[in-house]
């Protein structure tokens, strides 16, 4: 077959592909194993600059959108591990602010000094 009628039927392109890659020692020699990688080689160039463009917008568009879940992602984990000082709840501290004495005996010290 020539180059020409194996890029007019891809299908029977498609058939001595498969008959070259199963028998790649034979598949050196012939002529139709050659004219079909000649074709396919062809058909690779011939892309048109059209849906090229169109592909490339559609793959920039999705890569775009993985890039925005990904960063919503991103900040949803981050916004949950941050530690916000004003929603924290209160836990009395009383050792440090005492200096050693339990809470109970500093009160009353305090209301006798009061007059």
């Amino acid at each position: 077959m020539t180059v020409a009628e194996l890029m007019e039927d891809r299908v029977t392109l498609d058939g001595v592909l498969m008959k070259c890659n199963e028998n790649p020692a034979a598949a050196r020699t012939s002529s139709d194993c050659l004219n079909a990688r000649v074709a396919i080689e062809r058909l690779a160039k011939d892309v048109d600059p059209a849906e090229e463009a169109k592909r490339s917008a559609e793959f920039e568009r999705s890569r775009e959108q993985l890039r925005l879940a990904q960063e919503k992602l991103r900040q949803e984990r981050e916004d949950k591990t941050k530690v916000d000082a004003y929603n924290l709840p209160l836990v009395p501290v009383d050792s440090a602010a005492s200096g050693g004495t339990p809470p109970s005996s500093a009160s009353p010290g305090l209301a006798q000094s009061k007059p």
